[in-house]
C-alpha cells in the first residue's frame, strides 16, 4: 500500500473499523491520526492500534495527505467550513457521509480538492463490507489508487462512473445488511413459531445466511441460478419460493429500495445548501 499520511475526521465505529483494517494490512501506525470530540473514542484507538489521536481537526489535518471524514451528515458543513483554510492544496479528501454530494463538500471546504465520495456499509466492522465510490474531476489516478487501497483494508470496492449511483448503492450495499437482518429476524421468529428453540433458530438461520452468502460469492454461476438447484420440481423449497412469489416479494424489495434511494436523493438536497 501507499504510505500517505492519513487524519480521520470522526472516531466512530466506522471510522474505527478502517483504522484496523489498515493496521492489520501492515499500514505505519504512526501516519495514522485520528480527531474525535469524545476523548475515550480517541483513547480506545490509541491503545488497541498505536495510533496518533488528537482534538483538534485543524492541526491534526494540517500536514495530511488524505483526511476521511467520518462524522455525521448533520455536521458536515461545519466540519468542512473550519476545517478547509488547514487543508493541503495536494490533499485527498475522502467523505463516508451519506447523502452529501462533492460539489456541496468542496465549496464548504472553499477550495478546489481532490474529493472522493465513498458509501460503505456496516460489514466493514468485521473486514466484509462493500463501498461505492466516486471520484471528482480534480482526483487523480494515484489518488484514486490510494482511496481504493484504504477502503479495500475493510472490504471490496466498486468505482462509480456518475456521481448520482451513490443513491442506487446506498439502496443496494449502504442500507442492504438492514434487509438481511430483518430477513434474518423473520426466519428466527417463524423457526420459534415452529417449535424450535430461540437460540436453535437463530444459530440455524445465521449460518445458513453466511453459507449461502459465501456460496454465492464462490459460485462461478449467478444467485438465480443457485437458487434453481436448490429448489427440486414439486419440494419443499419450491413451495416456499412460491409462496414469496405469491405475495409479491421482488415488488416488495424494488419499492423498498426505491425508497431508500428517493431519501437519499432528498437528504442531499436537504443537507448540501
Amino acid at each position: 500500500m501507499s504510505k500517505a499520511r492519513l487524519t480521520f475526521i470522526g472516531a466512530g465505529n466506522m471510522a474505527s473499523s478502517i483504522i484496523g483494517g489498515l493496521v492489520d494490512k501492515g499500514y505505519p501506525a504512526q501516519l495514522i491520526n485520528a480527531t474525535d470530540p469524545y476523548q475515550p473514542s480517541l483513547d480506545k484507538l490509541a491503545a488497541q492500534y498505536g495510533i496518533e489521536v488528537s482534538q483538534d481537526n485543524g492541526a491534526a489535518a494540517s500536514g495530511a495527505e488524505v483526511v476521511l471524514l467520518a462524522v455525521k451528515p448533520q455536521v458536515l458543513k461545519q466540519v468542512c467550513t473550519d476545517l478547509g483554510p488547514q487543508l493541503s492544496p495536494r490533499a485527498l479528501v475522502i467523505s463516508i457521509a451519506a447523502g452529501i454530494d462533492s460539489t456541496s463538500i468542496e465549496r464548504w471546504l472553499g477550495q478546489p480538492l481532490a474529493i472522493v465520495r465513498c458509501m460503505p456499509n456496516t460489514p466493514a466492522l468485521v473486514q466484509t463490507g462493500a463501498s461505492g465510490l466516486f471520484a471528482n474531476a480534480n482526483t487523480s489516478a494515484s489518488q484514486k489508487q490510494l482511496a481504493t487501497e484504504i477502503l479495500g483494508a475493510v472490504g471490496i470496492v466498486q468505482w462509480l462512473e456518475s456521481e448520482t449511483m451513490i443513491d442506487a448503492v446506498t439502496a443496494v450495499s449502504g442500507s442492504g445488511p438492514a434487509y438481511y437482518f430483518l430477513l434474518m429476524e423473520a426466519m428466527i421468529e417463524a423457526g420459534v413459531a415452529q417449535g424450535l428453540s430461540r437460540d436453535t433458530a437463530t444459530q440455524l438461520t445465521l449460518q445458513t445466511a453466511l453459507g449461502a452468502a459465501q456460496l454465492a460469492c464462490k459460485s462461478d454461476v449467478d444467485v438465480a441460478e443457485l437458487r434453481r438447484r436448490v429448489t427440486s420440481p414439486n419440494g419443499t423449497t419450491e413451495r416456499a419460493l412460491q409462496s414469496f412469489e405469491q405475495d409479491q416479494l421482488r415488488a416488495t424489495v424494488a419499492r423498498a429500495m426505491q425508497a431508500c434511494a428517493d431519501r437519499s436523493r432528498e437528504m442531499a438536497t436537504e443537507l448540501g445548501n
